[in-house]
Formats: C-alpha cells, sequence, structure tokens
C-alpha cells in the first residue's frame, strides 16, 4: 500500500480521494441532551451514526436515530451487544428499527459493566442471524491500536469471524495514519476484503478530545498533542480547537490507493456538530476546486 505521509502537497489522486471522502462522511452524534439540536446543523441527506449509551439505553439509540430517519437523514443506529438483555429485546429493538424504515446498523461489543445475554458483538450478530432480522447494511468496528481491555489476538479473531455478517468496518478512533496504514495493510494480506471507513475526530476542544480519548482508550492523544510543538502552536492560534486537517492530509494516499478500500470517513463528532460540518464544507471545497478537470 502506499506509504503514508505528511507532506506540504497533495498529488492530484489523493486530492480527488480527499474530496470523494469528504462528500459524503458518516458524522457520529451521541444521544445526548444536545444531539437533537446539533443535529440541525448536518447536510441534508447525510448519513449519520447514532451511537449507544449505556446511560439512557438502546431504546434512546433507536429513538433518536427514527426521528433523524424521519428528518431525511440516513440514519445508522449502533446496537451494543452487551446492553441487549435477551433475544426478546433484540427483537422489539430491531421492531423499532424496521418501524422506521431503516435496514442498517452498527454492532458493537459495548462496555457495559452488568452485560445481558451476549457478550460481545459477533453473538449478537448470530442471534439476530437466527432471528432471521439482519439488516441489509451492517458496520463492524476495528481496531488499528487495540482495545484498552481486548487482546489483539482476540480481536483480530473476532474481525474474521464477523466479517461474513458485515458490510464494512470502521477504525476506532486514531491519530496514526501510519498505524492505520499498517494495520489495514495486515488485515487485507490475511483475506479480510470489508471496505473500510476510517474514524477521524471531527473539531474539538483539546481538553474534550483528550477526555474522550482517554476513555476509549486511544493511546497517542496527548502523547501526539504534548510533542508536536508546532501543532500545540497552531492551537494556542486558532484558540485551542483541535481540526483534523492534518491528520485527513497524512492519510489522503492511503484513501487514494485502490489496494486499501477505503469506503469513507467516520467522523467523531463528539456532538460538536456545527463546528465540524464548516470545517468539512471547507475542506471539501479546497479539494473540490483543486480537482482536475
Amino acid at each position: 500500500m502506499a506509504l503514508l505521509r505528511r507532506r506540504a502537497g497533495l498529488d492530484d489522486a489523493a486530492r480527488a480521494a480527499l474530496a470523494r471522502v469528504l462528500t459524503d462522511p458518516t458524522f457520529e452524534l451521541i444521544p445526548l441532551k444536545n444531539a437533537r439540536d446539533q443535529a440541525t446543523f448536518l447536510p441534508g441527506g447525510a448519513t449519520v451514526s447514532v451511537t449507544a449509551s449505556p446511560a439512557k439505553g438502546l431504546e434512546a439509540t433507536v429513538e433518536l436515530a427514527a426521528e433523524l430517519q424521519a428528518r431525511g437523514l440516513r440514519a445508522i443506529p449502533h446496537l451494543s451487544a452487551r446492553m441487549v438483555r435477551d433475544r426478546a429485546h433484540i427483537a422489539a429493538l430491531l421492531d423499532g428499527v424496521a418501524a422506521a424504515g431503516i435496514d442498517r446498523a452498527f454492532v458493537v461489543g459495548g462496555d457495559a459493566e452488568e452485560p445481558g445475554q451476549y457478550l460481545d458483538g459477533l453473538s449478537l450478530l448470530e442471534a439476530m442471524q437466527s432471528l432471521g432480522r439482519l439488516p441489509a447494511e451492517i458496520g463492524v468496528p476495528c481496531y488499528p491500536q487495540g482495545h484498552p481491555t481486548i487482546p489483539d489476538d482476540r480481536l483480530l479473531e473476532a474481525l474474521h469471524a464477523k466479517a461474513r455478517f458485515a458490510s464494512y468496518m470502521t477504525t476506532q478512533l486514531c491519530f496514526d495514519a501510519p498505524a492505520i496504514g499498517a494495520w489495514l495493510a495486515a488485515r487485507r494480506a490475511e483475506g479480510i476484503e470489508l471496505p473500510v471507513r476510517i474514524g477521524i475526530p471531527g473539531v474539538a476542544a483539546i481538553p474534550k478530545l483528550l477526555e474522550i480519548s482517554a476513555r476509549i482508550g486511544v493511546r497517542d492523544a496527548g502523547r501526539f498533542i504534548r510533542k508536536n510543538t508546532r501543532f500545540v502552536g497552531e492551537l494556542i492560534a486558532s484558540g485551542g480547537l483541535y481540526r483534523p486537517t492534518r491528520l485527513l492530509e497524512s492519510l489522503a494516499p492511503l484513501i487514494a490507493d485502490p489496494a486499501a478500500n477505503v469506503l469513507g470517513l467516520h467522523v467523531y463528532t463528539f456532538n460538536q456538530v456545527e463546528a465540524t460540518v464548516a470545517w468539512r464544507t471547507a475542506e471539501l471545497a479546497k479539494y473540490e476546486t483543486d480537482a482536475p478537470t
């Protein structure tokens, strides 16, 4: 696969690739109090992924996804296995998803401390299959820098097993473009052909970014910010907001590489949708303007 590196200039293929993935990214929303207000800043017809909150339950996820779908957005509810009580519960949730006209889901294991009948995403997918209720489009997570509590060998075994159910995989938040490229090259060599959505952070205040990164086990966010003095200087000048422009540019060769099979971007907005959409709009305009005719 193409070598990943930061560079001042991008070639035409890289610019065209960035224009492609910025055209229709998936924006992730957390079902918190401000989610509905922030969703009003999403472009018409945008794809929006609705996460699962252990505090609010999966019903809140399905309810918000249904509302967003009714607004003309393309909603993807997260189904967190450890939050599902039993077969009757997942059947009821899938009834709600279908009633909203949604035939897609993102299936994760989740971090609920007191799980129900399903301990991981694979067992939930198998249960959905046995019920004859698998959505037409299913996304599953993948972890270029590992998981804070699950060994790497178990993650890979599970990904191979889930691949037969899935339409695509989405990378967990990672700030290290070479790590993403190396991980993806290894998976392609192993025969995993699932298209991938690359997860990037949206625009976020640095304290919030570090807080969320630590919570989900991102290994390099704090180190990246502390050791990159030029980057810190830019943050100070920009009012302390992180923008993923440099990360996206460093990913451009990978996104442009057909062997990588990058389907698009998954933008972790942290519910800062207005600022993130404004950044995306400006970036898209830049690459559309520069794209070859």
